[in-house]
């Protein structure tokens, strides 16, 4: 029996550290997330402002993000961000995707090599779904595994919802078949019935 196979998994890891980037990329696909049934993609990016970039949205502070932007379809299921970085650190782009309607629900661990509880737990109120202590290890992969399934719950959830609604539209857009079915019996029945009145008068009797 074939096993049906799942899409990719989609994970966006962020890192000013060359190292560190090859090393979550190789935990994450070396892992493959034992018993579920699809392979992990990563994307790796230098900065805070590129994972921003990557996922549609802007890369200022101040600026708002736009609707336009929230309305951006973005294939990323699991972001992973390390805490320190020059320019827009793992909190900032933390706050920025909790802000994004369209983005919030995506899982963001953030990684740091500091200890330092109230940053971690600065980072879990905004919206954070772990944090990781570097050096990152194979063993903390299997703490990704419930985000993982809620995220392919949901994306499957949303999938079932927009082939019902595309179902809807088509059967709402077409409903010429039954009327036309109806237009037909109809038809029938008026030949019939103009058969039936002409028939009496065009047989003449026979005569002996």
């Amino acid at each position: 029996m074939a096993v049906a196979i799942e899409a990719p998994f989609h994970v966006l890891a962020v890192d000013d550290s060359l190292p560190d980037r090859k090393l979550i990329e190789r935990l994450l696909k070396t892992s493959s997330f034992q018993g579920l049934a699809f392979v992990c993609v990563v994307t790796t990016v230098d900065s805070g402002s590129k994972a921003l970039e990557f996922l549609g949205l802007h890369d200022h502070e101040d600026s708002p993000i736009s609707a336009q932007s929230d309305q951006q379809e973005v294939a990323v299921n699991l972001i992973i961000t390390d805490y320190c970085m020059p320019g827009m650190t793992g909190y900032d782009l933390l706050k920025k995707i909790k802000e994004s309607s369209y983005l919030r629900d995506i899982p963001v661990v953030i990684m740091s090599s500091d200890n330092i509880p109230s940053r971690i737990n600065r980072c879990l109120e905004e919206g954070a779904d772990e944090f990781f202590l570097k050096p990152v290890r194979l063993s903390d992969m299997s703490k990704l595994k419930p985000h993982i399934l809620k995220s392919r719950c949901k994306e499957h959830y949303q999938q079932e919802q927009h082939l019902q609604s595309n179902s809807e539209s088509n059967n709402s857009s077409n409903p010429t078949s039954e009327n036309s079915s109806s237009s037909t019996s109809s038809n029938s029945h008026k030949r019939k019935a103009v058969d039936e009145e002409i028939l009496p008068h065009t047989i003449r009797p026979r005569h002996s």
